[in-house]
């Protein structure tokens, strides 16, 4: 059920996105000819006011389509209520409604979580340190440690509990590189030993693992709607500047970071995972990958929104469109470079996936 909530989230959220170009274009009077969740072969469809809703067989995003692109069309290329035909003001709002409509919905996503969870009051504490995650070809990974185990002492050295004994079992690590630490962990439920060797970076330990205080954070009852506004807008800013950091460190400093980049795999299993612990986990995982959807597809690439953006600025800049042979060339280089890099995350996360299943199998 977990991955199902996942896939679920995931889809709705190309829904949303999608949505947002669709009823922008259709507010204005603007004509659409298709609504699509997917690429490729369609698998189901439906015709409703001359309009394909269609599921289509490759589920790496969407995309509304406009009769402009179709050469078939029989309607007159100089008809008014082609996309093509209107001003740049609106045609600039069909684009830019798509990402508007993804941080709309993580704010919404947001507010709702301080109406039915709460706010967070605090976090309740329980010994040890929870491995969040685990990256492969590294020192935790290497001695057996999972994301979701959870840390009780090293060497016989208990760890207590809360980020006091994360920041106690980082310091062990950064200690000790080329040692070998004895760590006492549970995986549900049952007890188990685990050597770690941390790595040699420079003189200091490195295990390539993400650690967080075990236990949960414990909400309250809201005081009142002001107090879920402030709360809901909080996290957002908090959330949106995290994103847009993370980008900006990703193309800044990709070697450092580009190993550290997920699939839709990966983001599947991260879903699934919070999917099973309930609570607020997955309201934070929609509102963030909700964000991130809004983020990326605002950047001035080829097939995304921005890099439509960037054509259409261009174009006011210029007062007239760009050659519609270098319009093609620069959306369906886009179009490669899409599938492409989705296939390489694909591959990547489903290797990392085989290695832990591998490793368990021993």
């Amino acid at each position: 059920m977990g991955v199902l909530t996942a896939l679920a989230i995931l889809a709705g959220l190309i829904v949303v996105h999608e949505a947002g170009h669709f009823f922008a274009a259709t507010w204005q009077g603007i004509r659409v000819s298709g609504f699509s969740v997917g690429f490729g072969p369609v698998l189901l469809e439906k015709q409703r006011r001359g309009v394909q809703f269609a599921l289509r067989a490759i589920p790496l995003g969407g995309f509304v389509s406009f009769p402009d692109d179709d050469e078939d069309s029989s309607i007159p290329k100089d008809d008014p209520d082609l996309l093509t035909n209107r001003p740049l003001h609106q045609r600039a709002l069909v684009i830019a409604a798509g990402v508007l409509a993804n941080l709309l919905l993580a704010w919404a996503v947001l507010l709702a979580q301080g109406a039915l969870v709460g706010i967070p009051a605090g976090f309740s504490a329980i010994p040890g340190v929870l491995v969040s995650g685990v990256q492969q070809g590294q020192a935790a990974a290497a001695s057996g440690l999972r994301s979701g185990d959870r840390i009780l002492a090293v060497n016989g050295q208990d760890l207590g509990g809360g980020q006091s004994a994360v920041s106690q079992l980082v310091q062990l690590v950064k200690a000790a590189p080329e040692q070998t630490l004895t760590l006492k962990a549970e995986r549900r439920g049952s007890s188990l030993q685990l050597n770690l060797t941390p790595a040699d970076l420079g003189g200091v330990g490195r295990i390539g693992a993400q650690l967080q205080p075990s236990g949960q954070e414990v909400f309250r009852r809201p005081k009142g709607p002001g107090e879920v506004l402030r709360q809901a807008n909080r996290q957002f800013s908090s959330l949106t500047r995290r994103t847009v950091d993370g980008f900006i460190t990703l193309a800044t400093h990709f070697g450092e970071t580009a190993s550290q980049v997920s699939g839709p795999v990966k983001i599947v299993e991260m879903g699934a995972s919070l999917a099973k612990q309930g609570g607020s986990s997955l309201f934070l995982y929609t509102a963030l990958i909700s964000i991130n959807l809004a983020v990326l597809n605002a950047l001035p690439l080829p097939m995304l929104d921005g890099g439509q953006f960037l054509l259409l600025l261009i174009e006011g800049l210029r007062r007239k469109p760009l050659p519609e042979r270098f319009q093609m060339a620069f959306m369906q280089s886009g179009f490669v470079l899409l599938v492409g890099l989705s296939l390489v995350l694909i591959v990547k996360d489903t290797s990392q996936l085989s290695a832990v299943q591998q490793l368990l199998s021993r």
